[in-house]
Order: C-alpha cells, then sequence, then structure tokens
C-alpha cells in the first residue's frame, strides 16, 4: 500500500483533521504571501524568511527553523511511490504556499501521486467552516494534480517578480485551475506604484472612512468579508492597518 502524505496549510485544519483519514500529517506553517522571499536556494530563502519573521513578527529564528523548516524538510524527504495530499484554499495566502510547496515536490513527479483538495465553497471561513463529514466529503472528491511543473513555475515567478511570467502561467493552467488566475490578479492588484496604493490598502482606508472607526478588530472583520481572496492573517493586516495610521507608505 502506498504511504499517504497530507499537506495542511496551518495547524488550524491539523487540530479539526478528521481521524477516519489515515495518512501522516505535514503542516506548511508559513505566510510566503507577506514580506520578503528572496533567496537562491532554500536555505537562502528561510534564512531571508526567518530575518522578515523575527523583525515583524517576533518570531525568532530557532523557532521558524524548528517549526517551519522541519516540516519543509519533511516534505522534501518524501519517499517515492507516495500519495500526497496538498489542502489548500482558493485565496492569495494559500495559493502562493500552495505553488511553494509544488515547487517542493516538482522534483518528485514521476514517483509520486499528488491531490489537490479544496472546500466547495470558497469565503472567509474556508476548511474553517466546514464540518468533519464535509471535509471527508471534499477529501472523496479531491483531484489530481497533473501539472506540478507549472505549479511549480508559478512560485518561481512570484519569488523573482516576474509578474509577466506569474500572470501567463496563471492563463496556462485557467482550464484546470481557474481559481489560480484570481489570486494572481489579486496579487498583481496589491502591489503599489506611485499612482496606487494597492487593493488592500485602498480597501481598509475605505472600510475605516465608511464604517467611521479605527477599532482594529472591526475593520478586520470587514476586510476578510469584502477581501477574502486575500486570505490575510489579522497580524499581517495589523501591520497594514499600522502603517496607515501612521501616514506611512505601508508595503
Amino acid at each position: 500500500m502506498k504511504k499517504q502524505y497530507h499537506i495542511l496549510n496551518g495547524d488550524a485544519l491539523k487540530d479539526r483533521f478528521p481521524k477516519s483519514i489515515h495518512g501522516e500529517l505535514i503542516v506548511a506553517r508559513e505566510c510566503l504571501v507577506d514580506g520578503n522571499v528572496d533567496g537562491s536556494d532554500l536555505d537562502d530563502l528561510y534564512s531571508t524568511r526567518a530575518n522578515f519573521l523575527s523583525n515583524h513578527y517576533q518570531v525568532t529564528p530557532q523557532d521558524y527553523y524548528n517549526d517551519t523548516v522541519t516540516e519543509f524538510n519533511r516534505i522534501v524527504a518524501i519517499e517515492d511511490n507516495s500519495e500526497i495530499n496538498l489542502w489548500f484554499e482558493d485565496d492569495l495566502f494559500c495559493q502562493v504556499n500552495f505553488w511553494f510547496i509544488s515547487y517542493l515536490l516538482a522534483k518528485k513527479k514521476e514517483k509520486i501521486k499528488a491531490y489537490l483538495i479544496r472546500p466547495e465553497t470558497h469565503d472567509q471561513y474556508g476548511f474553517g467552516g466546514l464540518s468533519e463529514p464535509e471535509l471527508v466529503s471534499i477529501y472523496n472528491n479531491r483531484s489530481v494534480i497533473t501539472d506540478l511543473d507549472i505549479l511549480a513555475d508559478l512560485w518561481i515567478h512570484y519569488q523573482n517578480n516576474d509578474l509577466k511570467n506569474l500572470a501567463l502561467n496563471a492563463k496556462k493552467l485557467g482550464h484546470l485551475y481557474p481559481f489560480i488566475d484570481k489570486a494572481v490578479e489579486a496579487h498583481l492588484d496589491r502591489l503599489p506604484d506611485h499612482n496606487n496604493e494597492g487593493r488592500p490598502i485602498r480597501s481598509l482606508k475605505t472600510i475605516m472612512s465608511e464604517l467611521k472607526t479605527d477599532d482594529f478588530g472591526i475593520v478586520f472583520r470587514e476586510f476578510c468579508k469584502r477581501k477574502s481572496i486575500y486570505g490575510f492573517g489579522d497580524l499581517h493586516v495589523k501591520r497594514l492597518f499600522d502603517k496607515i495610521k501612521n501616514n506611512s507608505n505601508p508595503q
């Protein structure tokens, strides 16, 4: 029997993972959508991420390597002839992590069988809004991933800020994964330039103005409703929110 793995985008799903679904659980504890992703190789990338997270989110480098890099190393070490189930949602946060996991798996593409598992409805709750029977149901309806190499290229283009090829690859995958094009569009729309602060910043300012509040809890909940495509966590949004309040240039 093939060994089965489940790669989950966060610990919240791990805590609720159905016991009736067998296999080894691996958790992608990253937020690659946020911050610097420079790196000529994996070790360089992990060093970049450890520095970014320690500077902005008080995650110590030791914790990053223990809690995050260890899980990525488990993915790299998955043996041949395994079944790998990737549990990822459609929002940009999940998608960037999904592209990176695909990059880690791409060299094994001829020796593994990979599946994608997504919620049937896509909103701010994602997997968190599903009951255990519903999680079992979407697992039973999982889809085979046949384009690991192209998915891996999405990560490479994202990491290199190659926006043209990122968009082209998303279009190339559109017949199988139309949600990827929407995530890429959301990424392009969030990038600021001299005439544009980016969609997340504009949305936060609009919410604060319309609701006449700078209460972060209220603003964050409304942002999640309106811009669920981003999937940003509270700490990420709080960083943008604080920069708006401080009249700095959010990035």
